[in-house]
């Protein structure tokens, strides 16, 4: 088996000889550097002006969705995936109206237009709304599971908030119908 050294190679072999690849804390001149989520703590009070039967702020810089029971005695925080741009993040209030397990999915008439060839999926491996759906009041916006694991935390969908499909089978229940649901 050969051996060719790259040019990134390279580089990164000159600047370890030399030095210059330190400890974060050393490189820094001892500020030690963490890894902290961009989840933070959230507090309901700050988004309503009661708990209601339950509440979710779901959080699209951070990518996180906040839970809290109406006692208050429960709050869950979740990784999530956010819309792909502003023009397709709907923020504010809304409730879910509906739940939904094995949901199906249809493409909205803004699919449509750009994507003509999109057919309705039923419940299955290849539905994007993953196992379980809470449909919100406003139109095609969905809180929702999926099969597509690589989409979490990142910028993916049409205007809906994924989840892990374990964590929306388990938020699924915790959140009866008339859950408000702010997002920000």
């Amino acid at each position: 088996m050969s051996h060719t050294l790259t040019r990134r190679g390279a580089l990164v072999l000159g600047a370890a000889a030399a030095g210059t690849l330190a400890a974060p804390a050393i490189a820094s001149e001892g500020i030690t550097r963490r890894n902290i989520s961009s989840f933070s703590m959230q507090d309901w009070r700050d988004h309503f002006d009661t708990l209601g039967v339950a509440s979710i702020v779901a959080d699209t810089t951070s990518r996180a969705l906040h839970f809290w029971s109406g006692d208050g005695s429960d709050y869950r925080i979740y990784p999530t995936s956010v819309p792909l741009t502003e023009e397709l993040t709907k923020r504010g209030y809304t409730e879910i109206v509906r739940k939904k397990v094995g949901p199906s999915w249809t493409p909205t008439p803004s699919q449509l237009e750009r994507y003509p060839d999109w057919k309705p999926i039923p419940p299955g491996p290849d539905n994007p709304l993953g196992t379980h759906a809470m449909y919100l009041s406003w139109p095609a916006y969905i809180i929702h599971g999926t099969h597509d694991t690589r989409k979490i935390g990142r910028r993916s969908s049409d205007g809906c908030i994924g989840l892990y499909n374990e964590k929306i089978a388990e938020l699924f229940q915790l959140c009866p119908i008339g859950t408000q649901v702010r997002v920000i």
